[in-house]
């Protein structure tokens, strides 16, 4: 019953918007080619079925290595800034910085230097767009963690590892989490950023761009909502761990 309660929401809100974006393109008499109603995308699913398993594979396991080497990268990232004020002074404004750039404009970039690392170049940039909030997440974090916990462990014996990992990790989970929800979202925009700009016939934004190039819209809105479901389920699985691991930050609000 708890579990329906909460599924029936985001259900109800879907129906809503579909039914609501049906209506809209009936209303106006938009053509399938200005604008497809939901309708119009079940025959693309069927037509195309065996293209979206394949594709859609390609696209998520270079998502998801491009957010776990986001995941390592920005942890540990940090964790350097986190527990050195000079660090933190110096690398954050690059971190800004760097952020700041489009990442549209990376890609060419990225393709032109690696040509042919189809593989490489998408987790690249997935990584590259999704390693920022998990960084800054876990570093302030980390800087506030009270310093009597920290001179009490140190009086100990205890390493600065020894410090992130019973003290500090702990602390800096419900912040962690809530980055790397936002994380995955960014990763699958960079990983359909790649895809459609360097285009090699694999992953949903070759498929994108397929349906593009033939005014298929019916096929580049399936496109956009298969990367939606894609998205939410990554997401969810982050919710399942953030359970598991930091389910104590939970106040059941």
């Amino acid at each position: 019953m708890q579990a329906f309660r909460k599924a029936a929401p985001p259900l109800l809100a879907l129906l809503v918007i579909i039914a609501f974006w049906e209506w809209l393109v009936w209303f106006k008499g938009w053509p399938d080619y200005k604008m497809a109603s939901p309708s119009d995308l079940w025959p693309a699913y069927q037509r195309y079925g065996h293209l979206f398993l394949t594709m859609g594979w390609d696209t998520l396991w270079r998502t998801v290595a491009g957010l776990l080497l986001a995941v390592l990268f920005g942890t540990f990232l940090g964790m350097i800034m986190g527990f050195s004020r000079i660090m933190r002074e110096a690398l954050y404004p690059i971190l800004v910085g760097f952020n700041a750039i489009p990442k549209a404009s990376v890609v060419p970039v990225i393709a032109l230097i690696f040509v042919g690392q189809h593989d490489f170049n998408t987790i690249l940039i997935a990584f590259m767009i999704s390693f920022f909030p998990i960084a800054v997440s876990v570093s302030i974090g980390l800087s506030t963690l009270e310093p009597e916990y920290r001179d009490i462990l140190r009086a100990l014996g205890a390493s600065r590892f020894t410090i992130f990992r019973k003290i500090a990790l702990p602390k800096t989970l419900p912040e962690f989490f809530g980055a790397l929800k936002v994380a995955v979202t960014l990763a699958f925009i960079g990983t359909n950023l790649m895809e459609i700009v360097e285009p090699h016939g694999r992953g949903l934004g070759a498929l994108f761009d397929s349906g593009k190039i033939n005014a298929d819209y019916p096929l580049m809105f399936a496109v956009l909502l298969a990367l939606a479901f894609l998205g939410i389920v990554l997401f969810y699985v982050v919710v399942v761990l953030e359970k598991i691991f930091a389910g104590w930050a939970d106040r059941g609000q």
